[in-house]
């Protein structure tokens, strides 16, 4: 019997509207290289839906573009949003992913976000900005060595020094 994977790694974002799909590139790129046991999914935004998927895991990675953050990429732990979740029939927030599954499923597993910079958000097109994807070589890379294989102390998800 195979055991069940403890860690999931969500992406999302827009594909269609350049570096927006930085997401969805990030779970394509780290799919080569990712170990068994991690299961990887993406999609255009975070909905609702979301949290009964991320509740049956110990451990996720958000991933998204980020506009304003340093370059090339962001990590930091998100945990439940205080006062529970707030959300808009548009999109759902990593953190409100986290209290629906608290409080609908009892769970609470480790979570992440990883913002990788991007540039080009106002325009059609399909691909990544050159500057973009270099930054997503350098988050796969990043993730690909502390994340998705622990370190030998016991360190799940050391703070980046990209």
């Amino acid at each position: 019997m195979t055991p069940m994977a403890t860690t999931l790694i969500l992406g999302w974002g827009n594909p269609g509207r350049v570096d927006d799909g930085l997401g969805p590139a990030f779970i394509e790129a780290i799919r080569k290289v990712a170990p068994p046991g991690i299961v990887l999914d993406s999609d255009y935004q975070l909905t609702v839906e979301n949290a009964a998927e991320v509740a049956r895991y110990d451990r996720v990675l958000f991933v998204d573009a980020d506009r304003r953050g340093p370059e090339p990429f962001t990590m930091r732990k998100v945990e439940p949003s205080a006062g529970g979740p707030s959300f808009s029939t548009h999109s759902v927030a990593p953190g409100a992913v986290l209290s629906l599954c608290r409080d609908l499923f009892h769970a609470t597993p480790e979570a992440w976000l990883l913002g990788i910079r991007g540039y080009e958000f106002d325009r059609f097109g399909e691909g990544l900005s050159l500057r973009a994807r270099a930054n997503l070589d350098r988050a796969v890379d990043f993730i690909r060595t502390s994340f998705v294989q622990p370190d030998r102390e016991g360190e799940r998800c050391p703070t980046p020094s990209a």
